[in-house]
């Protein structure tokens, strides 16, 4: 039995091994920031093996030039100034390895009641094809 073991634990540190990070790539959910909201900062990481595991504050370290990090979201206040802020993302496992990038402030406002699935489904094409121009 101990044998047994001894070669499931070799098998699976030689496997653990072979999971090194080798980059970390940033794949957003959005093209801006919400102002006054949790916005989710998705960071994965490539393994040797070429697979992409999910990274969080276990394995990243985030800073921003503004707002606040709870996990991996940002928290902008609802009166923020800027136009962008700057990340950075840090491997904690090896700190050569981060990325920083801007991402931009969403400036035009939520609307004020979304429409129904009839409401899109009975718009004509004419008059979307208008709204677009505007």
């Amino acid at each position: 039995m101990k044998t047994v073991l001894f070669f499931v634990l070799i098998t699976f540190s030689t496997f653990a091994k072979a999971q090194k990070i080798d980059g970390i790539y940033v794949h957003l959910y959005t093209d801006s920031l919400k102002k006054g909201t949790y916005n989710y900062i998705n960071i994965d990481g490539k393994l040797s093996n070429g697979r992409y595991l999910p990274l969080d504050t276990t394995d990243i370290i985030f800073s921003a030039s503004d707002g606040k990090f709870y996990g991996n979201s940002l928290y902008l206040s609802p009166d923020f100034p800027g136009e962008k802020v700057s990340i950075k993302a840090v491997l904690k496992s090896n700190p050569a390895i981060f990325k920083q990038f801007d991402i931009y402030i969403k400036k035009i406002p939520n609307p004020k009641r979304l429409k129904t699935m009839d409401e899109i489904l009975n718009e004509s094409p004419s008059s979307t094809k208008r709204k677009r121009r505007v």
